[in-house]
């Protein structure tokens, strides 16, 4: 009696053991175990359109269902986030955005982030001026880390507002009052005045520590498990396209480029690009396709199901 006894104890606890590691394969799968993920939409974007990244949301969501995504909004409402993406200070933008996660119960433990064009250098802020909450990934699809030297348009739809920006930027990009106000300028990169743009650059030129180094911003970065860097390889965009993997124009013209690898900042390695290179952290990708053109199926496949945790 007492061996069929036993028996019957070890095959319940056997059958206890297959329903939890059941229930925990499903938790996995459905995305519970999955870190809070951040967005920060571009120019001219918002953080709820229903065809941009309303729809990303929804797709985040159905891929890992139960995950919280947050979509940063700067503004009472969607007309405002839209206007601060092209006329309110980027440094103050970055500000705001550290205060909303760190006041975010929900991203204490830290969380995944993904930006998109210009959002991904203001998230890249974040990670380098707020490390807490802590950021665990950073995505940037077709960012412009080494800034921008051309405007041809907004995206789409293109927005009433470029051909007035473009004016300025072509004009008085480093006026004090255009860096002040206008957020296009806060990284806008002239190879033919690199001195110019080093001295009076207000956001871009400080988080490359291009005018003296703040190793805050190094380490900061260097807490990052991966740092992934999306190229559009027919870019109509961003000039030059080469800036989403922190690539740019050779000084003093705007015709050759030079590589990650060959820029002084991985060279020097300011912020710490080198480093997480050599560590197997630094992931580039290259698509086809113009500025954030890519397939549900890419974006789930490759960079949901590839960089996040």
């Amino acid at each position: 009696m007492f061996v069929l006894f036993l028996k019957a104890t070890v095959t319940r606890i056997l059958n206890m053991l297959l329903i939890l590691v059941i229930v925990a394969s499903c938790n996995i799968v459905s995305g519970t175990t999955i870190k809070p993920i951040v967005m920060w939409h571009g120019m001219g974007d918002s953080c709820c359109n229903p065809i941009s990244l309303g729809r990303i949301k929804l797709i985040i969501e159905d891929t890992f269902p139960g995950v919280y995504v947050k979509s940063i909004k700067i503004g009472a409402n969607i007309i405002e986030d839209t206007e601060n993406g092209f006329f309110l200070n980027a440094n103050v933008q970055v500000e705001e955005v550290c205060s909303q996660l760190a006041n975010d119960s929900k991203l204490a433990d830290g969380y995944n982030a993904i930006g998109f064009s210009q959002g991904a250098q203001f998230l890249r802020a974040v990670a380098q001026r707020c490390p807490s909450p802590p950021m665990i990934n950073l995505v940037s699809l077709g960012g412009q880390h080494q800034g921008v030297y051309g405007l041809p348009n907004c995206g789409y739809p293109a927005h009433k507002w470029c051909d007035y920006i473009r004016k300025i930027l072509n004009v008085g990009a480093y006026w004090s009052w255009v860096q002040r106000e206008l957020v296009q300028a806060e990284y806008w990169h002239d190879p033919l005045n690199e001195e110019e743009y080093r001295q009076r650059s207000i956001f871009l030129a400080d988080i490359n520590n291009e005018r003296q180094l703040n190793e805050t911003y190094r380490t900061n970065l260097l807490k990052l498990k991966n740092l992934i860097l999306v190229r559009f390889n027919n870019d109509t965009i961003v000039e030059p396209r080469e800036t989403e993997w922190f690539g740019f124009y050779r000084p003093g013209q705007a015709k050759e480029v030079y590589s990650l690898r060959e820029s002084p900042l991985y060279i020097e390695d300011r912020i710490g690009l080198k480093q997480m290179d050599k560590e197997g952290r630094l992931k580039l990708i290259a698509i086809d396709g113009n500025h954030l053109q890519f397939s549900e199926e890419w974006f789930v496949s490759t960079i949901l199901h590839g960089f996040l945790e």
